[in-house]
């Protein structure tokens, strides 16, 4: 175990550890294997737990058989798949000393200054939200997390208020992330109990359905118990106009929550801190600072406006948190957080923001959002593409076409070209669905990512969707043949 005793093998295991890393990092000619769901299974399987392997070194070299040669790697520049980052490396340092030390931050007795720091950095962030005196928030796992922690929140207020639970809404853009829905069901709802509004010509929320929808509730005798706005969407990467919103929001008298989860390091741009005009108006924000701050994951928190409103995630238990504790003001998180036992994820990104400062995270972000405006701009004139010329942050949607193709067969061709690629493992990109047809997605989130990296994974995935048509038009015309 580790204690004093050990800490010869912990420099031993570590150095062992590092070496691995920075072998495997240098020996990452391509963002992932290729390896099949059923092949990794295999892998994993032979491996017996019940033996275990004489050594630490044995250990890791089972590791890097298993794991790290199929790894996928979010540092090379042609992963461009999913909202996964590169990871700051001060950030890794953080992550190491906190596993170590394993406090956890529940309550003041386990974890000492780490309650401070974590307090530190959530007043930072609501500082620069533009969030008042009276801001408070909690560290959770990620933006799923967050969004629910709001929401309950939200419910907790609208029920105090007089509501009846039956009667609660939820509402939201066509294009808000899912994890509202996912909440509603956990809180006792229902996934209908959440509506949506239309979205605008570049996918934002539309404010005058908005105020639509919320008159339409009131009408009817129902309680809009939140609006959720995004900034930044998961596909189109748009920001909901958010000034508006929250007005909107106080016509109305209803609680406001801002997803920022993907557009939340914006807080550090000097470029475009603007495009989250808005956002102080906001009774709730989620920031997940493992996405845009370039953080390991879990490092996510939720801010409220009014410290008071996190009451309704609180409950005292005698072991842990009594009541008497309030009265002493000894600061347990616990009394903020759906989790108990919790990691000092927050220790990573101080150590970020102490290395790197927060206007460099600013312009790695800024310099991911410039390239995805310039392969936009690339694709409006590829006669081989389709493209969404719009976008706030740094996801580009685009699609395969040819004429004389319908559109149904397009879309099977389209997702072979991803699954073939994805099986060469030269290269990585996402897809989805936009307007009823299947696109793919470049989500840029690696500043070392260049302009050429993105076209050379452009002219993989034209090669990939040439021979998939050719491949369907040639063979019996079932699209689920293509793969």
């Amino acid at each position: 175990m580790l204690d004093a005793t050990s800490v010869d093998a912990l420099r031993r295991d570590l150095d062992a550890a590092r070496d691995l890393l920075v072998d495997s990092f240098a020996a990452a000619r391509r963002p992932l294997s290729g390896i099949t769901p059923d092949a990794a299974a295999a892998l994993v399987a032979q491996v017996d737990l019940d033996r275990p392997l004489p050594s630490t070194h044995a250990v890791l070299e089972e590791v890097r058989d298993v794991y790290l040669d199929h790894a996928v790697w979010f540092h090379h520049p042609h992963y461009q798949a999913h909202l996964n980052c590169p990871v700051a490396l001060p950030a890794v340092v953080g992550d190491v000393v906190s596993a170590a030390v394993n406090s956890s931050l529940d309550t003041w007795d386990q974890s000492g200054p780490a309650t401070f720091m974590e307090r530190h950095l959530v007043a930072w962030t609501a500082q620069r939200i533009g969030l008042g005196e009276t801001a408070d928030g909690i560290f959770t796992t990620g933006g799923t997390q967050s969004n629910l922690h709001a929401l309950l929140l939200a419910r907790g207020e609208a029920l105090a208020a007089g509501a009846d639970l039956a009667d609660l809404r939820v509402v939201t853009s066509e294009n808000a992330h899912f994890s509202s829905r996912k909440a509603a069901m956990v809180l006792g709802m229902g996934e209908d109990a959440v509506l949506t509004t239309r979205a605008d010509e570049r996918g934002r929320l539309d404010v005058d359905h908005l105020d639509e929808v919320l008159r339409h509730l009131r009408a009817e005798g129902r309680t809009a118990m939140a609006v959720v706005a995004t900034a930044g969407t998961t596909d189109l990467g748009a920001i909901d106009p958010l000034a508006s919103v929250a007005r909107a929001c106080r016509r109305h008298g209803v609680w406001l929550h801002v997803d920022a989860a993907y557009g939340g390091g914006l807080l550090t741009s000097r470029r475009r801190r603007h495009l989250l005009t808005g956002i102080e108006r906001a009774d709730s924000v989620t920031v997940d600072f493992h996405k845009t701050f370039f953080q390991p994951v879990a490092c996510s928190a939720l801010v409220v406006a009014d410290r008071r409103t996190l009451r309704h995630a609180t409950h005292h238990a005698a072991y842990l948190n009594p009541v008497d504790d309030v009265a002493e003001e000894i600061p347990n998180q616990v009394d903020k957080s759906l989790q108990t036992t919790r990691r000092f994820d927050a220790l990573k990104l101080w150590t970020t923001l102490r290395t790197l400062g927060p206007d460099r995270i600013g312009e790695l972000l800024d310099a991911v959002v410039d390239l995805a405006a310039q392969v936009r701009e690339d694709l409006v004139g590829d006669p081989d593409f389709a493209v969404v010329p719009h976008g706030d942050l740094s996801t580009v949607l685009f699609r395969f076409v040819e004429s004389d193709v319908d559109a149904a067969t397009l879309d099977a061709v389209n997702e072979a070209a991803r699954k073939r690629l994805y099986a060469t493992g030269l290269g990585a990109v996402a897809r989805t669905r936009h307007d009823d047809r299947t696109w793919l997605k470049l989500t840029l989130l690696n500043p070392a990512t260049t302009l050429g990296d993105v076209q050379h994974v452009l002219d993989l995935v034209r090669g990939h969707a040439r021979e998939a048509l050719a491949a369907l038009t040639g063979a019996t015309g079932r699209t689920e043949e293509v793969a």
